[in-house]
């Protein structure tokens, strides 16, 4: 069915606001309710292959995984100490303003009605993508442009929608909207032929196409017909929480820059770099600044690595993705991550 944005933030407004009033009532912040419970609740998606998926052992692993592990291990010492909520697109938000995770990472584009209107803060920017378009091969398309008349498979409470009609609507292009409830139900009707296309962020598509049986009937299109910045998100009036959900990004950063990894690690206590060392705890009293102990820094990088460690692991050349990191690779490469300084 289709999604009534002005109901859905009205709702999502009421449960930001109890969610505020609970958090006021018990005087206690996303901190302490962590390390009283003493295991992370992190909200992630169903299934995306690269992000979140799990493998052949049962074990939870991606991306946004590793993000999830990283802010564990700094905050409770433990990258093991989280629980991991599979959330629908149509729930997410609500999951988070109600107190179910205290974390979300599950490829959510940071926007401005998002920000400002939904009682969340987002997180620094972890994955710089934009939206494209895959159909089936036997169509013959070979542009957005050629689109006109087409069904197009979409999920709710995504910027997919409004993105389509930013690109087509211009351009004088119709298309049928056929919006699924679950990531399952989207994936698995774009594959049985019940669209002639689907549309994500490209990471997401290409995550699709690599679960087809024959990935070569399937056509990703040239066009990315947005920009995706996707970052962490938390309820919003905890600032404490979120310095700690961006510094922990930003030491990942800051360590790939420094040439820091979790396999070597150890060897920099002595380092003469005293960014190094300010960041691995080493000098300096940045934990007590944030409420945690010194080495969490350290402790996240040796738990999953810095970010190109992480990136690669999951998106690297010998991945089923294999994605070029582009826009993802360190400022200092052309690219546009980045960390301010610690100091």
């Amino acid at each position: 069915m289709t999604l009534n944005i002005r109901a859905w933030v009205s709702v999502a407004l009421g449960a930001a606001l109890v969610s505020g009033l609970a958090t006021a009532a018990n005087g206690q912040s996303t901190l302490e309710l962590v390390k009283k419970r003493g295991v992370l609740q992190c909200g992630i998606s169903q299934i995306a292959p690269g992000f979140s998926h799990l493998n052949d052992r049962g074990r939870r692993i991606g991306f946004d995984i590793d993000i999830c592990r990283a802010i564990a291990a700094a905050v409770l010492g433990d990258s093991e100490k989280v629980e991991f909520t599979p959330l629908d697109t149509n729930v997410r938000f609500q999951a988070v303003q109600s107190g179910r995770v205290d974390l979300l990472s599950s490829q959510t584009t940071w926007t401005f009605t998002r920000d400002a209107s939904l009682g969340l803060d987002f997180g620094p920017v972890v994955f710089h993508d934009g939206q494209g378009i895959m159909v089936r091969a036997d169509l013959g398309v070979k542009s957005a442009s050629e689109l006109s008349g087409a069904a197009i498979c979409l999920l709710p409470g995504t910027t997919s929608l409004q993105n389509l009609e930013d690109y087509f609507r211009p351009r004088s292009l119709k298309y049928e909207a056929v919006v699924f409830e679950n990531s399952d139900e989207w994936r698995r009707a774009f594959l049985a032929g019940r669209c002639d296309a689907i549309t994500a962020d490209r990471s997401v598509i290409v995550s699709v196409r690599s679960m087809a049986n024959d990935p070569s009937r399937y056509l990703i299109l040239p066009e990315t017909i947005s920009y995706e910045p996707l970052a962490p998100v938390i309820r919003s009036g905890d600032a404490n929480w979120r310095d700690i959900v961006s510094w922990v990004i930003y030491a990942l950063i800051t360590a790939e820059r420094k040439g820091v990894t979790s396999a070597q690690i150890g060897s920099y206590s002595e380092s003469k770099d005293p960014e190094i060392l300010r960041l691995l705890g080493a000098s300096g009293d940045f934990g007590k600044m944030i409420a945690l102990p010194n080495t969490w820094a350290s402790n996240a990088i040796k738990a999953v690595g810095n970010y190109g460690e992480i990136f690669d692991r999951h998106f690297g050349p010998t991945t089923s993705m294999a994605l070029d990191r582009g826009p993802n690779r360190l400022w200092t490469e052309g690219g546009l991550m980045f960390a301010p300084p610690f100091r």
